[in-house]
């Protein structure tokens, strides 16, 4: 395992850089989306799919770069430093990863090449009312209906649902054990879109309500896709952990020169040490994410399986509950002036807060990663 990044990801992480900062500011881009339920301009989008980005995880037969989480990652941190909104995570990590490990070479042929152009933006629907983070045994229903199949059921906190083109939604079958992953078109009939509030704007969720809406079965009819959604839950989980590494990064960094800069008693309030703990305490928290984040995503693309889903828990469970109260430092740091709207720090910790709710608590991925521990070999 090398822990420097090579001169591609290095060129490819100034790239991003260099694009969020002139195509997409916090004041000119990310604040006019707040209370826009598409969450994205075209044109930036299209950027990022110029660049590359978009597709980095679907493979060159098929389009895209051909590449990793460690790659996407690099993408996902420069995103956080600036609370890039968008569907990146839902599309290119999300619904990428699920078409490629469930689907067969039809669905590759059909949906991969329009995902890595960012002509086709997908999203994954996963959970549903009162089922906490539950993800196996879906109580949604496919059946047969002639030559296809038609799906009914609610799933909740869809992420980027609105302005999605296709929803991969899992579901259960009649008399087949597992679960199965069908795609959707939010344009078809018995499909309905509802954005849901959330206390982060920069990040939407919808509710997702299937009426008899005709959905198209990824893979072959045997295949039970529960092992793929695994998968691709551990790799959101992991991507939202890294952007929060770029978002706690760029938070630290915001309070530090906040901190050189006021005055008080005659002094810098960095000189305090009582700012000075809340400093150092934030600084850490970004380096035990960033390591636990980049070893995670390193494990989804060389190690097996298990580790894999290991190392995502572990990610998770610190993550989770650090950077949520990284943000409350910061906020600190800044007193009064870090709860007002015209700050941006205040767009910082509500994205860390944002992610102690997805796809899971650190409660319960510290039970999950208990029950890994414990579990007999």
């Amino acid at each position: 395992m090398d822990f420097e990044f090579s001169d591609d990801q290095e060129l490819l992480r100034d790239s991003v850089r260099r694009f969020l900062a002139d195509r997409a500011p916090i004041t000119g881009y990310v604040r006019p989306l707040l209370d826009d339920a598409a969450n994205r301009r075209a044109e930036v989008w299209n950027g990022l799919a110029e660049l590359g980005v978009v597709g980095l995880l679907v493979a060159d037969e098929y389009g895209g770069g051909g590449m990793g989480m460690v790659d996407a990652a690099v993408v996902l941190e420069e995103m956080g430093r600036v609370v890039h909104p968008g569907p990146y995570l839902a599309s290119a990590i999300g619904a990428v990863s699920l078409v490629a490990d469930a689907g067969s070479g039809r669905e590759h042929q059909f949906l991969l090449p329009a995902m890595a152009t960012g002509s086709v933006v997908g999203t994954v629907a996963l959970l549903e009312p009162g089922r906490r983070f539950e993800v196996d045994a879906p109580t949604t229903t496919a059946t047969r209906l002639g030559d296809g199949w038609v799906l009914d059921g609610v799933k909740v906190h869809v992420p980027e649902a609105v302005g999605s083109d296709v929803v991969l939604v899992t579901a259960s079958v009649a008399g087949a054990a597992g679960t199965t992953v069908f795609a959707v078109q939010t344009g078809s009939g018995g499909v309905t879109v509802e954005p849901v509030k959330t206390i982060d704007g920069t990040r939407k969720q919808a509710t997702v309500t299937l009426d008899g809406a005709p959905g198209w079965r990824l893979g072959d009819t045997s295949d039970d896709a529960s092992d793929a959604v695994g998968r691709t839950v551990d790799r959101m989980a992991v991507a939202a952990v890294i952007d929060g590494v770029g978002a706690a990064a760029r938070a630290l960094e915001l309070a530090v020169e906040y901190a050189k800069g006021r005055i008080a008693f005659d002094k810098p309030i960095g000189s305090f040490q009582a700012v000075q703990h809340l400093c150092a305490d934030m600084l850490r928290a970004v380096e035990l994410g960033r390591a636990a984040g980049y070893y995670a995503c390193w494990a989804a693309d060389e190690a097996d399986p298990a580790e894999a889903h290991r190392a995502a828990t572990v990610a998770k469970a610190f993550a989770s509950e650090a950077f949520p109260q990284l943000g409350g430092s910061a906020i600190q740091v800044f007193g009064g002036i870090g709860f007002t709207w015209e700050h941006d720090i205040h767009l910082y910790y509500k994205r860390l807060l944002s992610l102690a709710y997805t796809l899971g608590s650190a409660d319960d991925a510290l039970e999950e990663l208990a029950a890994i521990v414990l579990t007999p070999t």
